[in-house]
């Protein structure tokens, strides 16, 4: 299979690259920047990119976060840098913003601190031919986010584009096949970005769009077969798009060697636990079991308060069921989970830093004895619904909201009560009733509701009250790794205060988040 690595070099637009090269129906994969040379090679990569980076050439060391701690990679007064010898491999390369300095100071360039900055849109001139800007304009927007300038280009290389601030905004070597960039194609401030790309994939490394769905269902299932080598197989089902996706795509491979296991461990929506088991029984003809386990989880979660430690407890949880119900089932040696690559990402890896443990990844036991199968680990959300529809998903199932593992013990902001549950639970529901009554519900990515666990005075009833607040928070994403508020109309934000406030025992205040990711999550926990 054709890909195309970006190595990561902790660029806020990092993933956005990756997923722009898929977006062009090639498959892209994010590695950190420090992924050794033989690994590199083994991906035989079709093209690698340079990401950007808040790092400086100039600088004696290069600091990141990972895992709540702070890693100080000393480079001997150098910048981060790639293994050495990959510009030798003869692969084509791409450095953006970043990427194009270290381009330059590695092959005997000169980057300077002292240029002009620049932020923001910016008319670009294009200097000379290059395959890189086939079919452009001569004058272009782009984005720029940069400290650092190229004042000095290496041996070989020619000046391709420039500013009015900036002399050096792109630097080529048609015969290495090697070209920077200071701006950002693979944001869409740059209008011609995606021909760029398009250019470097298909002109330069010589890709075919050929990454389709089909393409992923077929070698995903080959995969799973010989993997398997005629097994039974558990699927640890939410009821999701991304477990519903995850089990289809298994099935295909395995049959009936499958066997899906619906925990419910009383975190989720009203009415869900049926409503998944009516969905799984009638529509698709899989082996499915159906454990309740509420007091199991609850009696866990009691007097938790961490969100890391709710999700790892829950995660943990989960594996101890699906391990008994896999010695029950007998000969069962894989379990299948619907990891996302977003999921991977935010739980910490490499140069990026961990922002929440997802109970699939982070929340894991160490000494778990089943193995994992994640058949959608590597694909973004939009992808997985573009997956679900070519398996042949019904699009009130492939277009349901996200909804997390750990379910409302992440959206109860502090210990996971009976009570608060049911507060919660009911507050919820009457927040998607009306995001649907609104024929809302498919044109926005997430809606629901949080409680807080901390109590502000009301009157009701010409009576003091105190009781919990209720948080609506609703967002509009394409994969969950950034996301903006969604403007509700105001009629029906105050249906959904008023019917609160009135339905739900326990609530005298609703107040609507409208913070956007970053630099909030989605969630609250």
């Amino acid at each position: 299979m054709e890909n195309i690595i970006v190595l990561d070099f902790g660029g806020q637009y990092s993933q956005l690259i990756a997923r722009r090269v898929r977006e062009l129906r090639v498959y892209s994969e994010l590695l950190p920047f420090n992924t050794s040379l033989d690994a590199i090679k083994e991906k035989n990569p079709s093209g690698i990119i340079f990401s950007g980076s808040p790092g400086s050439i100039s600088a004696k060391n290069y600091t990141y976060q990972n895992n709540k701690q702070d890693y100080s990679i000393e480079y001997k007064n150098k910048a981060p840098e790639v293994p050495a010898g990959i510009f030798e491999l003869g692969i084509p390369v791409l450095g953006i913003c970043y990427g194009m300095q270290l381009i330059t100071h590695l092959l005997g360039g000169e980057v300077s601190g002292s240029g002009s900055n620049e932020f923001g849109k910016t008319e670009m001139d294009l200097l000379a031919e290059s395959p890189l800007f086939k079919g452009l304009k001569q004058t272009e927007v782009c984005w720029m986010s940069h400290r650092d300038s190229v004042v000095k280009i290496p041996y070989g290389f020619k000046v391709i584009a420039s500013t009015p601030t900036l002399p050096v905004a792109g630097i080529g070597n048609n015969d290495k096949k090697i070209y920077g960039i200071q701006f950002h194609p693979e944001v869409i401030h740059t209008p011609s970005g995606m021909e760029i790309l398009k250019n470097f994939l298909f002109d330069i490394c010589g890709c075919t769009p050929s990454w389709t769905m089909v393409s992923i269902i077929e070698n995903q299932a080959a995969s799973i077969k010989n993997t398997v080598r005629g097994r039974n197989v558990i699927c640890a089902l939410s009821g999701g798009v991304d477990s519903t996706v995850s089990a289809l795509l298994v099935n295909k491979a395995v049959g009936r060697k499958l066997t899906c296991i619906f925990v419910d461990h009383g975190l989720l929506r009203y009415g869900e636990d049926q409503q998944v088991e009516k969905t799984f029984r009638e529509n698709f003809k899989i082996n499915f079991i159906h454990i309740k386990a509420k007091e199991r989880f609850l009696s866990k979660l009691k007097d938790v308060t961490d969100p890391e430690e709710k999700r790892k407890i829950i995660g943990n949880e989960f594996i101890r069921v699906f391990e008994e119900e896999a010695r029950k089932i007998k000969n069962v040696e894989y379990l299948v989970q619907g990891t996302l690559y977003s999921d991977v990402i935010e739980s910490g890896t490499g140069v990026a830093a961990k922002i929440k443990s997802h109970h699939n990844v982070g929340g894991l036991p160490a000494d778990m004895n089943i193995k994992l199968i994640e058949p959608l680990r590597l694909l973004f959300k939009d992808e997985v619904r573009k997956l679900g529809i070519e398996l042949g998903l019904s699009e009130e199932i492939v277009r349901r909201q996200p909804f997390p593992g750990p379910g409302l013990a992440i959206r109860i902001i502090g210990e996971v009560t009976h009570e608060r549950l049911e507060i919660l639970k009911m507050a919820d529901r009457i927040v998607l009733e009306e995001i649907k009554r609104a024929d809302l519900y498919q044109k926005i990515w997430q809606s629901f509701a949080v409680l807080p666990a901390i109590k502000s005075v009301g009157v009701m009833g010409d009576e003091r009250t105190y009781a919990y607040p209720i948080v609506i928070r609703a967002v509009n994403s394409e994969d969950a790794m950034t996301a903006d508020w969604v403007r509700l109309p105001y009629e029906v934000m105050e249906r959904m205060s008023s019917r609160i406030i009135n339905e739900v025992d326990g609530v005298n205040r609703v107040v609507y988040d409208i913070s956007s990711k970053p630099p909030s999550t989605i969630e609250w926990e």
